[in-house]
């Protein structure tokens, strides 16, 4: 693994003023994983998106980790539901257009 694409938590933690326990949480209740290198936990590139967004639920909505877990999972649910209703939508303009 190459170390540029890891972001060490501490570094995190000043950015998005939180506390390292709150990652810490996070990763206990399963919504991120960190990586532990030579020098402390590291989080990936990848998952600043998610990082984001679950510091917006938290602060702007005031919602705890438990409550973010629900949150995001009813997010994946929507963003899977519209993914199914564009296939759906798809196959029916190949029917309508057969007619």
């Amino acid at each position: 693994m190459e170390r540029q694409v890891f972001i060490p938590i501490f570094q995190l933690c000043e950015s998005y003023q939180v506390e390292r326990t709150f990652f810490e949480e996070l990763q206990e209740i399963g919504l991120i994983q960190t990586t532990v290198l030579d020098d402390g936990p590291y989080l990936h590139q990848d998952s600043l998106t998610q990082i984001e967004k679950i510091i917006r639920i938290h602060r702007d909505l005031n919602v705890n980790l438990e409550g973010i877990d629900v949150v995001l999972n009813l997010l994946d649910k929507v963003d899977q539901l519209k993914q199914e209703m564009a296939r759906v939508q798809a196959r029916l303009r190949i029917y309508e257009n057969e007619g």
